[in-house]
């Protein structure tokens, strides 16, 4: 092996290790914007909905016994169902996003480790054929 292969290998494997970091870097992105606080404006609209009803139907109950105080119960225990299946669709939502990303991770990790083992095993035999032609 003379000195241009190697100079070439090294700026492949330069090559290669600059296009990790820059994967690495778009991981991590999307890995911090799963779990952002940030919330959608259309989930806010339907929670600001949902306590304005539950807080009508309490004022009302409490000042004009507009509705019977079962049916007003039962619509506060119905729009509060409502919101806890929300929240559960929505964690599921975010779980399946989650392992969606982590086993695309897992697979990417696996295709690297692959690609070091190789590496590593042409280095070595580069490292032997350098020895050995220094031996000579």
């Amino acid at each position: 092996m003379d000195v241009d292969e190697i100079s070439a290998k090294e700026a492949e494997l330069i090559r290669e290790l600059e296009e990790f970091k820059k994967e690495k870097e778009r991981v991590r992105q999307l890995l911090g914007s799963i779990g952002g606080t940030n919330k959608n404006r259309n989930e806010n609209i339907i929670n600001m909905a949902f306590l304005a009803v539950v807080l009508i139907f309490f004022t009302l109950e409490l000042t004009t016994h507009f509705l019977p105080s079962a049916i007003s119960l039962e619509i506060g225990v119905l729009l509060v169902s409502i919101k806890i299946i929300m929240l559960i669709h929505n964690a599921n939502k975010a779980n399946h996003f989650s392992f969606w990303i982590l086993n695309s991770i897992e697979f990417r990790v696996n295709e690297i480790n692959k690609r070091t083992i190789t590496l590593e095993k042409e280095f070595n035999k580069m490292k032997e054929d350098q020895s050995d032609g220094s031996k000579k």
